[in-house]
């Protein structure tokens, strides 16, 4: 067994254990009559929670001249990591329930490029109002090839071929901002005012990773496409 597909066992053995978990709630849930587009719909509007939550941190820095709310950046990070459950959910929701449907899918999909779009986004606001500008620039560049990753599957399955390869897939991506934007807000209250450390710098490292990888699997995607295409004949 070679690395890619060692790790795509450990991933599908991870998403399963997951499914095990949420299950019961999910049964419960379609029992309550809640629809996959409604579960996805709140999802999004946690996320959207979450990135005003940032917009409203680096507002108080850079309009009111306040030092960084850092408990604003954990309570972000926890929405994050908690709504993003609900991508999982909605999928569940919809199989368990016999609830799937094509606009379902486009729905879910859609959403989920805007949750990515405002929370990085609300990433770079905070960077930039806190002097981080390099840092919101290496944000951009992570939402960038955020957008791509979806971007180039979605153009390859238009074309008929399958494209799910690739390392920082939207489940990674979602960890790592999470878990990096907790890690800093909690990096922030933590330390003391007078210290050299700068907490952002946790997650200015977080979106480099995310801006490294994500573009990598862009381009892993393509590459992937075209051999493909050449594979089946096609120019």
């Amino acid at each position: 067994m070679d690395i890619k597909e060692a790790a795509k066992t450990a991933r599908n053995g991870l998403q399963q254990g997951i499914y095990a978990v949420i299950n019961p709630f999910v049964r419960l849930l379609i029992r309550m009559g809640v629809t996959p587009n409604a579960v996805t719909t709140i999802g999004f509007l946690g996320n959207a929670a979450a990135a005003a939550l940032l917009v409203w941190a680096a507002v108080r820095v850079s309009q009111y001249g306040e030092s960084p709310d850092y408990g604003l950046v954990v309570w972000s990070g926890c929405l994050i990591i908690g709504f993003s459950l609900f991508d999982m959910l909605d999928g569940q929701v919809a199989r368990l329930g016999n609830m799937a449907s094509t606009y379902g899918a486009m729905y879910d999909s859609v959403l989920d490029r805007y949750c990515e779009l405002l929370t990085l986004g609300g990433i770079a606001a905070f960077l930039a109002a806190c002097g981080n500008i390099w840092g919101a620039v290496i944000t951009f560049l992570a939402l960038v090839g955020s957008v791509m990753v979806s971007y180039v599957r979605a153009r390859a399955e238009g074309l008929g071929i399958e494209c799910k390869i690739g390392f920082m897939q939207r489940p990674e991506r979602v960890v790592v901002t999470a878990v990096a934007t907790i890690a800093t807000g909690v990096a922030g209250k933590s330390i003391a005012p007078e210290s050299y450390f700068d907490p952002n710098i946790i997650l200015i490292w977080a979106m480099a990773v995310i801006a490294v990888f994500a573009n990598l699997t862009a381009f892993a995607r393509l590459a992937h496409s075209r051999k493909e295409l050449m594979k089946a004949g096609r120019r």
